[in-house]
């Protein structure tokens, strides 16, 4: 019999979460079995969901269909009422192996995610031995942007002590992994909920000082309107912490932030990536971005388009606009869906000029690059980065001879 397939959707914390399920799911002896990690970020993360699961019916009448995620946690009864589906599964009940137990045949077994009020003890089973892994530090939020339905599937903010995390953090470095990215739903609201509220940027402190032996740490998505004096030094001075910083932007126009009820407005965006380049010359800066926001004029729209020049904006994600039912933008004046996804694609061509110029400057320079796989591997401003020579789960110095599309070529440094 075959070992379940997992089919993530999604952000990295479903990732890490997808590996965690593989560990339950083989620990509990369930064979036979597709578990899909949905995503409830936008229609179209939903949409592909549920094709997904009707293709793999198709593919195999008799396996054993379970559906968890955030687009599980928020409308269970959808999924179960799908034919092919067996079972439906919460957030919070995914990272438990008893959930996984061949003998548990329950259609539907979501909480109420807004009554979890910690998070569940991680395994990293998965993650053994990868060059790069994802270590879970927070779930949950407690800010209600107009325009996001994934506090309902998620829940409110929940952080991980920093004792777990330093022992899931030694663990992976001594099966192999060199570099760890910190991920969670949002990051920037770490410890909030712990005994003495430490900051992300404490924690990251804490971290480091307790591996000496990580050689690389990255951060997943942070809050502009919550980065830490903490953090901003440790950007500034701690060579473990990749000069990479995503930050979750979303637009660059005031009233279209204001309307998102985000904490930040434009000035603020470009006062702190100005910061953070005086803090850490060279640092590569990302960003989320939405397109076609209800109201939004092509004004605004060409105040969000010209952010990304402004503030040296290089890796992007851009996610169209899409109406999640609840929410209170769905209730605001829409725009056309040929609109939307015409702004989200002149938002895309912006960043991958930006991200062919950024590589431009990476040529003939020496850099360490983690080798992930046997030929390629990510600089430390997360540029892909092929090259020969290296083993994977090696950190490596090697010089950009040249850039192939979105690509730096390279060769080890003499």
């Amino acid at each position: 019999m075959s070992a379940p397939e997992i089919v993530t959707f999604g952000c990295r914390l479903n990732a890490f979460e997808s590996e965690i399920m593989r560990g339950h799911a083989a620990a509990a002896g369930l064979e036979r079995a597709v578990i899909f990690n949905t995503c409830a970020v936008t229609a179209e993360a939903e949409r592909q969901a549920r094709q997904a699961i009707r293709r793999a019916r198709r593919a195999d009448p008799k396996a054993r269909i379970i559906v968890t995620g955030c687009a599980a946690q928020i409308d269970p009864a959808r999924y179960a009422a799908m034919p092919e589906v067996d079972r439906v599964i919460g957030n919070a009940e995914k990272l438990h192996a008893a959930s996984f137990l061949p003998s548990d045949t329950t259609p539907i077994a979501v909480n109420d995610i807004m009554s979890v009020r910690a998070t569940a003890p991680h395994l990293i089973a998965g993650f053994e031995g990868r060059a790069r892994a994802f270590v879970q530090v927070q779930n949950g939020c407690d800010h209600r942007c107009t325009f996001c339905i994934i506090p309902y599937g998620r829940g409110n903010n929940r952080s991980v002590p920093l004792g777990e995390i330093t022992a899931q953090a030694r663990a992976l470095v001594e099966s192999g992994s060199c570099e760890l990215v910190l991920t969670g739903v949002d990051l920037s609201s770490y410890g909030r909920d712990l005994p003495g509220t430490p900051s992300l940027g404490q924690a990251v402190r804490r971290l480091l000082a307790a591996v000496p032996e990580l050689q690389r740490l990255r951060l997943s998505s942070l809050d502009p309107a919550v980065i830490d004096t903490d953090l901003k030094r440790l950007i500034a001075d701690e060579p473990r912490l990749m000069p990479h910083i995503h930050l979750s932007v979303q637009a660059g126009d005031d009233m279209i932030l204001k309307r998102m009820k985000r904490r930040h407005n434009r000035a603020d965006i470009l006062s702190l990536a100005a910061e953070l380049r005086a803090l850490r010359p060279g640092i590569a800066l990302g960003a989320d971005l939405i397109a076609g926001f209800p109201t939004e004029s092509d004004e605004m729209f060409a105040n969000s388009l010209s952010i990304i020049a402004e503030t040296g904006l290089t890796w992007l994600h851009v996610f169209p606009y899409s109406p999640r039912a609840g929410t209170p933008a769905a209730r605001m004046p829409q725009l056309p869906r040929a609109l939307i996804r015409a702004r989200a694609a002149r938002l895309r061509q912006a960043g991958d000029a930006a991200v062919i110029d950024f590589l431009d400057t990476q040529v003939d320079k020496v850099q360490d690059i983690l080798v992930e796989q046997a030929d390629s591997g990510r600089s430390a401003h997360y540029a892909t980065v092929r090259l020969a020579g290296g083993s994977p789960g090696e950190v490596l110095a090697a010089r950009a001879l040249r850039r192939d599309g979105p690509v730096l070529i390279a060769e080890a440094a003499a």
